[in-house]
């Protein structure tokens, strides 16, 4: 630890975040770097001891080798929760923390508002809006039906509250099974095939990881349950989008409320676009109005005890993924 650290922000607008450090700190030195490009070149000018970085410009070009190689800063803070732009990282040099939870509440609203897209019929209330039909139309209730957590880390877990407030029975999956609030049953992962089959809705929550990678493969899409509204909100590749594709079209998927996809942007060639039983946001699901202001305190408050020499909060496992 450094008696007064030098920390650099790397965002899309770092000068609103230096003002909110140096009034919090006044002794600490702070540099900004706004681009990818520009970031290799800034490390070695300041060399600073820690650096709070967002992925704002996606994740192709992301300078993790500069940030997390030889002569980098010993504290990476990442301002998301997400860490698989990262790689694997050598703990003996670097510390690499996240920001999860700063976005939890605002994700289960995004797959609960996904699910009651489908259940509520908008998109054929919509349709008769637009041909001004008065027609008949029924909806489906969420309560006395049973949701799945794939995933009961904060994102899960304010899930499951929801889950619970809407009356469903809530399951999960995690690495580690111990009781929780709002979960009528906690599983291990390696209990997801079995789970499937009684899930009326299924909430994808999980961080990508060696692990997770393709957990929810062609053989879990085959044991759903028919009519599954499935919402994922994880990262691209921990779903297998040709399976699901496959799923939606023929079953037993009845609907897919998805934020996150293999390829982002996703193609405009991706037949998925032209599903109506699809929902698509681009990787938004977490983004809201002082998201960033969020994590960035949850950072400052990191930072005092970095100061103060006491250990980190949201310190990151390579190994793991979170």
């Amino acid at each position: 630890m450094a008696d007064t650290p030098t920390v650099l922000i790397h965002n899309a607008e770092t000068g609103a975040f230096a003002k909110m450090l140096s009034a919090r700190f006044p002794g600490v030195s702070v540099v900004g770097c706004s681009s990818y490009e520009a970031l290799p070149g800034k490390l070695a000018e300041t060399r600073p001891d820690i650096v709070y970085t967002v992925r704002f410009a996606g994740t192709p070009g992301f300078p993790r080798d500069a940030l997390l190689g030889e002569g980098g800063p010993v504290w990476v803070a990442n301002g998301g929760a997400g860490t698989d732009h990262f790689g694997v990282w050598d703990t003996a040099r670097v510390t690499v923390t996240n920001a999860a939870g700063v976005a939890a509440d605002m994700m289960a609203e995004y797959v609960f508002g996904g699910f009651l897209h489908f259940t509520l019929g908008v998109p054929g209330l919509q349709a008769d809006q637009a041909g001004q039909i008065w027609g008949a139309h029924t909806v489906r209730p969420l309560k006395g039906s049973t949701l799945l957590v794939v995933g009961l880390g904060h994102t899960g877990r304010a899930v499951a509250a929801r889950g619970k407030a809407f009356g469903m029975r809530v399951l999960g999956t995690r690495a580690t099974p111990a009781p929780m609030d709002n979960v009528d049953e906690v599983h291990g992962a390696g209990d997801l095939a079995q789970l499937l089959p009684r899930a009326d809705f299924i909430a994808v929550c999980t961080p990508l990881t060696a692990q997770t990678r393709g957990a929810i493969g062609p053989a879990e899409i085959a044991a759903m349950k028919p009519g599954v509204i499935l919402a994922d909100v994880s990262r691209g590749g921990v779903v297998d989008q040709a399976a699901l594709r496959s799923g939606l079209e023929t079953g037993p998927v009845g609907a897919a409320v998805l934020d996150v996809f293999e390829t982002e942007p996703l193609p405009q060639e991706s037949p998925l676009w032209a599903m109506n039983n699809v929902l698509i946001s681009p990787h938004c699901s977490s983004v809201y109005d002082g998201w960033e202001a969020a994590s960035f305190e949850l950072f400052l408050s990191n930072l005092e005890r970095w100061i103060d020499g006491a250990p980190l909060f949201n310190v990151v496992d390579p190994g793991r993924g979170y």
